[in-house]
């Protein structure tokens, strides 16, 4: 973007005044942030943070923010003193299941390359002398983790910015946001308006009310936290501490005690104490008035009064831990202000709806500076380092954006916030907010079902579990570990033989659908993805959005269905906005080659039937030709079955023979029990996605969002296929393609397989070679098919097929081999009518298969 563009940032918190900082850095002058309260404390949760940074995190993404944070705030100094303590993090496990826990955090460390260490019970009372020594039974060291001084940090890039020309206007208040043809103009402040190119909110727990002034609906709870701090602990008094600033004044590694949902910092001779175990307490921003110019330590907005009550089970938990708490007694409390959301990840990114408005909220002091870095790269280059999948502010579907969804959530994640997650563990609350039409059915097949973006999607039926006693010797799953158990069955077997053997019937309704209209369709999608869209009607593409360093955005499908109709079988939330706000500016440009994107997906119906048997199965229900040259690979076309118009696409996900069949949602049931009672006599039956992860990574296909995001491009990934190399149309990447096409890339995306035909691991676990970590897992799955675990892991260059290596899963070091890939490729296939023809399925024809 234009450097010289006006920039407005709202809010001067931690999170702001990095941003204006790290824009400062990138070359950027024009900028003004904008705080209601006094710049000297501006009294939102910057002011109060107790400044603990535990840089490690399931997710990858959230740890790279935090570690970038660390650097950042040990680069901050005045007069030799840094606004970072690096006195380590201990987190302590006092049962079974959370020192099992800290093995398998230990694995994250290690895959996103943290230094941690796991620590005997003796040694972690060595580390920290006042632990109770009867109930820690060991522990997770992190030699770099520390306490952050918030507070100091802000002011310190507030005075670094404003000598670089940022203008700063404290005490003003923002009372709207002006805006022009989706696209905002400036904020309306009470001494007048001040026009802005650009606006972000980093207003944190206020971010709902400023993007109600914008029309943004922001996905965020307010919620108090309580904090307390006791009496002069006398084993901590008369150390040699440096006590000229708070949180310089501590010594010992900051503490978790997740168990009881409890942290502990120290401040001089003092204990500060975290609690996260009462009763959720929901703040109405907008209930908390006007910031007063005379904010104080003991006197600021996000800072409300403290509740004892609440806090009991806490001082008794507390004392039980740290036994010298018990010569002391609470001094000081209060419930202080954070800012939680539906899956308890920030909130950034620009608005869908809205051009030019950009958002950084519910960013803990932890991953601030991260973010700010990430949210300046985007505003400059176009896109961050750092993948933010994960953040964007747009990954929520609409049924997400509820205000009834977001508070049950948001409170839920505060609730959870120190449990123990397994990854494919759902919520549990609300449930059957989306369903599709075949729900009925699946009850009565006693589907398992997992939530995700708020559908309910089976994972495997109990109707076939009496299959699983005769299945074939080499197809029985061995018995698995406890953790890889939970959410699995061994009917999932049973419906991938079913799949390789017969057929089978898969729920797609899940998968985003889009379409995509008008005389700029192709336009649209000929500027944005990697492939050649202008293929007659009737044609299939596999494709990339990329970004512009070359980045993979996304992996969709595009089926023309007339000359200015489209179908876009995308990943996530986050490809409508962007489909949608580039058919936008598209219109603004080119009136005349305007777009409309609708997502498509609530209002139909998708059901994968594949198998070899499944032209069996569509001939007794059809009468169109769907054999193969009616209806050839990677294409698509309008039909009938079982009396329902539908849409039907050759292409299979799971590396079989058959079709993704699509229809409106009021058919649904309809066409589910016309291919049902047509299947029965060829051994038809339902799958679920536990069976069809398995059988997707016999295949090699990639799932977005885990083998391949914004971090890596199509060379690595090995999906270098979906890019035409003919197309002679410029689109978003090219450029950077056609550099990283004349380069050795330096890392790959690579099968592997466990060597004991047993031992299961789950994702991101890390992958050593010769006792160094070098990587680490994306995906994991039984190979029913082959009779192994199989892994997909993100290496370097150097490690070759048939290299062995080791994956770490709860503290062992697992054998597993490199593998050539697709596991699972036979060289024949039952076409059509009993004919069978030798078709190619190696991986680099593996576009013809999709």
């Amino acid at each position: 973007m234009d450097p010289s563009q006006h920039v407005v940032i709202i809010g001067a918190g931690i999170v702001g005044t990095n941003l204006a900082d790290e824009l400062v850095l990138r070359g950027w002058k024009n900028i003004t942030v904008v705080e209601q309260g006094p710049l000297h404390m501006p009294g939102g949760s910057t002011s109060h943070a107790p400044g603990l940074v535990f840089q490690t995190n399931a997710s990858k993404t959230m740890t790279q923010l935090a570690n970038y944070t660390v650097k950042k705030m040990m680069s901050l100094n005045k007069d030799g003193e840094s606004c970072f303590n690096q006195i380590g993090g201990l987190e302590v496990a006092t049962t079974p299941a959370r020192l099992e826990e800290l093995k398998r955090k230990h694995g994250y460390a290690s895959s996103w390359g943290i230094e941690t260490h796991l620590v005997s019970a003796e040694k972690c009372r060595e580390m920290y002398p006042l632990l109770n020594k009867n109930i820690v039974l060991g522990g997770l060291h992190i030699p770099s983790d520390g306490l952050a001084l918030a507070a100091r940090a802000t002011q310190l890039l507030i005075e670094r910015t404003r000598s670089a020309g940022v203008r700063y206007l404290e005490s003003t208040p923002i009372t709207g946001i002006e805006t022009t043809e989706n696209r905002v103009t400036g904020v309306v402040t009470p001494s007048g308006t001040i026009k802005a190119d650009l606006v972000v909110s980093c207003a944190g727990f206020w971010g709902v009310e400023i993007g109600a002034m914008a029309g943004v609906r922001i996905p965020l709870l307010p919620l108090a936290h309580q904090y307390a701090k006791t009496s002069a602990v006398p084993a901590l008094t008369g150390r040699e501490v440096n006590s000229r600033q708070n949180g310089m004044n501590a010594s010992l590694p900051i503490l978790r005690h997740q168990d009881q949902d409890l942290y502990y910092r120290e401040h001089g001779e003092q204990y500060g104490i975290g609690y996260y175990g009462h009763r959720p307490m929901p703040v109405v921003a907008a209930s908390l008035g006007l910031t007063s110019k005379h904010v104080d330590d003991k006197n600021m907005p996000s800072r409300l009064k403290f509740t004892p009550e609440d806090f009991k089970p806490a001082w008794k938990l507390s004392q039980d831990i740290l036994p010298v708490l018990c010569e002391c007694k609470i001094v000081d409390g209060f419930n202080g202000i954070f800012s939680f959301t539906p899956d308890g990840g920030p909130l950034v990114g620009q608005a869908p709806s809205l051009d030019g408005f950009y958002v950084a909220e519910a960013v803990w002091v932890t991953h601030s500076a991260g973010v700010a870095r990430a949210l300046a790269e985007v505003l400059t280059t176009g896109y961050s380092t750092v993948d933010l999948g994960e953040c964007e502010l747009s990954r929520f579907e609409e049924v997400q954006l509820s205000r009834e969804y977001v508070q049950e959530t948001s409170q839920q994640n505060f609730v959870e916030i120190y449990d123990i997650i397994h990854p494919l563990q759902p919520r549990e609350s609300p449930r059957q907010l989306r369903v599709s039409p075949f729900y009925a059915r699946q009850k009565e097949l006693g589907a398992f079902f997992l939530e995700a973006a708020g559908w309910e999607r089976p994972y495997w039926y109990e109707a076939n579990a009496g299959l699983v006693k005769y299945l074939p010797t080499q197809w029985k799953p061995p018995s698995r570990d406890a953790w890889s158990a939970r959410y699995y069955s061994p009917i999932s077997a049973a419906e991938a033989w079913k799949t390789r053997t017969a057929v089978a019937i898969y729920d797609m309704t899940s998968f985003h659908r889009f379409e995509v209209s008008g005389p700029g369709a192709v336009s649209l999608l000929q500027r944005l993805t990697t492939s050649d869209v202008t293929m007659k009607p009737g044609a299939i593409i596999y494709t990339l959005l990329l970004n512009d360093r070359g980045g993979i955005r996304s992996d969709i499908f595009v089926s023309r269905l007339h000359n200015d109709l489209y179908q876009v079988g995308a990943n996530t939330a986050v490809d409508l906005a962007y489909l949608t706000r580039e058919a936008r500016q598209q219109e603004m440009k080119i009136p005349a080659q305007w777009v409309q994107v609708r997502d498509i997906t609530g209002g139909t119906c998708c059901i994968g039937l594949w198998g070899p048997r499944c032209r069996d199965v569509i001939s007794a229900v059809s009468t169109d030709d769907l054999s193969n040259e009616g209806l050839p690979y990677l294409a698509v076309k309008r039909a009938t079955i079982a009396s329902v118009p539908v849409i039907i696409m050759r292409k299979s996900y799971v590396g079989e023979l058959g079709w993704e069949i699509q229809a409106n949602a009021e058919c649904g049931e309809r066409l589910w029990d016309g291919l049902w009672r047509a299947g029965k006599p060829h051994g038809l039956i339902a799958a679920g996605r536990s069976a069809f992860n398995a059988l997707r990574l016999e295949k090699g296909y990639r799932t977005w969002g885990t083998d391949i995001t914004t971090e890596y491009d199509p060379y690595e990934a090995g999906i270098s296929f979906a890019v035409s190399t003919d197309k002679k149309e410029n689109y978003v990447g090219k450029a950077a393609l056609e550099r990283l096409s004349r380069q050795t890339p330096a890392r790959r995306l690579r099968c592997l397989t466990i060597d004991d035909s047993r031992s299961m691991v789950l994702g991101k676990e890390p992958v050593y070679h010769n006792a160094e970590s070098i990587g680490y897992i994306t995906n994991a799955a039984f190979g029913h098919t082959i009779g192994k675990p199989i892994a997909y892991a993100w290496l370097p260059s150097w490690v070759s097929e048939g290299d062995a290596v080791r994956i770490e899963y709860f503290g062992q070091r697992i054998p597993a081999t490199v593998t050539t890939e697709p596991l699972f490729d036979p060289p024949m296939v039952s076409l059509y009518d009993g004919t069978t023809s030798l078709v190619s399925r190696s991986h680099t024809a593996i576009r013809s298969l999709l």
